[in-house]
């Protein structure tokens, strides 16, 4: 596994890119991304069991250009990574907006971290009554104990059974997430305002302690919005408290160290290899990992140049910065742990024995993904060992079922017996999920959908039956059903994203208990969902509710951390109805092939797939103007706004920022006076990271940027438009993702030949609905990743979470029976 973050695509300004890169198996630095923007040297991982390429097998292969000349990739947080480079600003603060559905969109991911929040201040809380423990002193009572035990079990001398077996009811004791704490919803306010920013003295008093570590007094603001109120005075006593800030990267933090602290400073400080831990478990949740393997921690520290990496570890855990876990393996051919030899006189075999040559993993993490995961696991539990609500008699949903055909039939008899299902398809498969939420609200069930983007929910929502149009906007009590009630309303305004369905500005709304008012919610693009937006979902249902999450296996993962689909589909342990409704026409045929790993070549008579080879990126760039320019409009009748492009990375010849600069030149010509936006402008616009809105200049005032989103008016505040919008024509594969268009220009300059996988290329060429063209540069690259590399995995917890508590192997086979 890799702790660097995916130098992929990322979701949109601000926005870690999430997608791991590998390492080499020598272990040696990260390959880097040239552009400026991006970090400049990723941090060394663990080496690969598979010992697959640096960089070319990667987690969805999303626009990453590993070590390619194609520039910058998608990066790290775009203004995380900018920060860095002074043009940065907070990922994780929502972007000002006009109106209260899209502030609260925004807040939705600012309530979920103040959850997490209040439960790790009372984890901490039990820890500092235990009394604190004094810097360079050794551990005493538990956290000796089980530092004791990891290096035991990763030395063998001890069998991994013996040293970690805990009561059952222990370790459910442990579980924060059996509080079942609802999340509340964010009332959207009266008038959108911008996120309240750094105390000016704060910023100031920082911005000496950096003059005096010869840091960049720009980024003072960054560090103040990281660190605090008392942000000065922390950085002065623990100078590698830097990392902390997106962007900065462990030589950077050396360098300030060494400037503050003089001959004091050396690599074997207790603060240093603090800060490394969290710095290196922060950067593989950036690339998907919810945790990391004990070892493979260890062995990126060390070659971080941490002289004692197992004493830093034992440091981090003991201060609460990151948690240790140890899970048990089922997976056929894992090495199980040693058993000892029976002593004299004892049977070989019993209870006791049996356990003991389960191979185990010890894993380390941040307490927030821990948290989530734990929580997500217990929310999940709860749905698939409950019994629906009584919602209809039973011949009411044979009766449904009976009217419908084939997998949309199979769907609605699972839904009407279980309370979690998983459904999977390609674009055709939402007529099924579709047939389902009407037959549900006929029976009177108050159904939902939510989708992962509003251009989804509007697609879903015509879907329906009616057009998404001249519904409020879908803003929360301006839409038709928004009561929740079944008859109140169409069936089309029973449709959300995610992000407004969480914060109250979409969707039915909550009850008293603070769950959603609804009976039967059925997520779409639920590969999109991280494991803390999961977990908030999963939290926010009713007892007796039924939870659909419908999607494609074959896209992009999530930008955060997690991989909930993959693993329940992995877990077994609901229905799985797989649907058999094929995409339609070349591009159904052609994007349905790529998911099985065959690039074919498909019959387009109507010009539905066009190939335009290029030689290097500058013709890239000049075919891909003049397709969206003239010749799509032209010889296919779709016109330039209806039209995207999609390349595999922010940088370089033929990113997003040399496509953008060179069709606006062509499509709207201006002198960007607010920003470098002039109105008409196509942009996306990134309110909070894993969020990507395509929208349009309106114009610009004192106010700020004001864009139209979707039908949604949004101010972006001046000093934000920076780190959160960006022109539009040209996008990402995962600011794209959600989404589909009449027409898609995709573009793979050659030099992109490292970022290809069949994840990226199926998502890719997957947002055209009607024609594709592919500007074509990478030759035979592009059948070998279609064919090659698949997503590359990502560690997590919840499976393992999963199964003890639904039954396992049991409960899965009566799932599927």
């Amino acid at each position: 596994m890799s702790t660097e973050p995916e130098t992929t695509e990322n979701t949109g300004p601000g926005t870690p890119d999430t997608d791991g890169r590998e390492l080499a198996a020598s272990g040696s630095e990260g390959a880097r991304t040239p552009d400026a923007d991006t970090d400049a040297a990723e941090p060394p991982g663990p080496a690969d069991a598979d010992g697959s390429d640096d960089g070319d097998d990667r987690d969805d292969g999303d626009d990453g250009e590993g070590g390619s000349s194609a520039g910058e990739t998608e990066e790290s947080g775009d203004g995380g990574a900018d920060t860095a480079a002074g043009e940065g600003s907070d990922a994780g603060s929502a972007g000002g907006a006009d109106g209260g559905a899209q502030l609260s969109e925004a807040a939705a991911e600012l309530a979920a971290q103040r959850i997490e929040r209040e439960r790790i201040e009372r984890r901490k809380a039990e820890k500092e009554a235990r009394g604190p423990i004094e810097a360079g002193t050794k551990l005493s009572g538990p956290a000796a104990d089980l530092l004791a035990a990891v290096r035991a079990v990763e030395s063998g001398e001890k069998p991994a059974a013996a040293v970690f077996a805990e009561p059952e009811a222990e370790t459910a004791r442990r579980r924060p997430a059996a509080e079942r704490t609802r999340p509340a919803p964010v009332p959207p306010p009266a008038a959108a305002t911008a996120p309240a920013a750094p105390a000016g003295e704060t910023v100031e008093a920082v911005g000496r302690v950096l003059a005096e570590g010869g840091a960049p007094q720009a980024l003072a603001a960054a560090v103040a919005t990281a660190l605090g109120e008392g942000a000065a005075d922390l950085l002065r006593a623990d100078p590698w408290q830097l990392l902390r800030v997106p962007g900065v990267r462990p030589e950077q933090a050396d360098g300030f160290a060494r400037a503050l602290l003089g001959a004091e400073c050396g690599p074997a400080d207790e603060r240093r290899g603090r800060a490394f831990t969290v710095w290196l478990l922060e950067q593989a949740a950036l690339a998907g990992h919810t945790a990391l393997e004990a070892p493979a921690l260890t062995s990126a520290l060390a070659q971080r140049g941490v002289p004692d990496p197992d004493e830093a570890l034992q440091s981090a855990l003991a201060e609460g910065e990151a948690l240790v876990f140890q899970d048990a393996l089922d997976e056929p051919g894992a090495p199980a742990a040693p058993a000892p030899a029976p002593a004299p006189g004892e049977e070989d075999g019993g209870e006791d024995e049996e356990g003991e040559g389960r191979p185990v993993r010890i894993l380390v993490g941040l307490e927030r993904y821990a948290l989530a995961e734990e929580s997500l696991a217990d929310g999940l539990a709860r749905l698939v060992n409950s019994v629906p609500k009584e919602d209809g008699p039973g011949e009411d949903w044979e009766r449904a079922a009976g009217a419908a055909r084939g997998s949309a039939a199979e769907l609605i008899r699972a839904v009407a017996g279980h309370a979690l299902v998983l459904h999977t398809g390609g674009e055709a498969s939402r007529a099924e999920a579709a047939r389902l939420l009407r037959e549900a609200r006929a029976l009177g069930l108050r159904a939902w959908a939510a989708a992962h983007s509003p251009l989804g929910r509007d697609a879903f929502a015509a879907l329906l039956g009616g057009s998404s149009e001249g519904l409020g906007g879908h803003g929360g009590a301006e839409r038709p059903g928004a009561d929740g009630s079944a008859d109140s309303g169409t069936d089309a305004s029973a449709v959300a994203t995610v992000a407004g369905l969480l914060s109250g500005a979409e969707g039915p709304g909550r009850d008293t208990d603070g769950a959603f008012d609804l009976d039967l919610l059925v997520v779409l693009d639920a590969p999109q969902l991280d494991v803390e937006t999961a977990a908030l979902v999963a939290e926010s249902l009713p007892d007796g509710a039924r939870l659909v999450l419908a999607g494609d296996p074959g896209v992009l993962w999530s930008a955060g951390p997690g991989r909930v689909f993959a693993d329940l589909l992995a877990a077994g342990i609901c229905p799985h109805i797989a649907s058999r409704t094929p995409d339609p026409g070349p591009l159904g045929e052609l994007v349905s092939g790529i998911g099985v790993g065959e690039l074919t070549q498909v019959q387009a008579p109507g010009k539905e797939v066009v190939i335009v080879p290029v030689r290097d990126a500058g013709e890239a760039v000049h075919r891909t103007v003049q397709l969206v320019a003239d010749s799509v409009p032209r010889a296919i009748g779709v016109p330039t706004a209806q039209t995207v492009v999609i390349t595999v990375g922010h940088g370089g010849a033929a990113g997003t920022r040399a496509l953008n600069a060179a069709l606006k030149e062509r499509l709207n010509p201006g002198p960007g006076r607010f920003g470098g936006f002039d109105p008409d402008d196509r942009v996306v616009y990134s309110p909070a990271p894993g969020r990507a809105l395509p929208g349009q200049v309106v114009r610009a005032d004192a106010d700020g940027l004001h864009l139209s989103c979707s039908g949604e008016s949004v101010v972006v505040p001046k000093d934000q438009v920076d780190g959160h919008v960006r022109h539009g024509w040209a996008l990402t594969a995962h600011q794209a993702v959600g989404g589909r268009w009449p027409a898609a220009v995709v573009v793979l300059p050659g030099d992109a030949a490292q970022a290809l996988s069949r994840p990226w290329v199926y998502t890719a060429f997957g947002r055209a609905s009607r024609h594709l063209s592919v500007v074509h540069g990478v030759e035979q690259a592009l059948p070998r990743a279609v064919a090659e590399v698949a997503a590359r995995p990502r560690t997590t917890r919840l499976p393992v979470l999963l199964v003890p508590q639904t039954g396992g192997e049991e409960a899965a086979q009566a799932a599927q029976g």
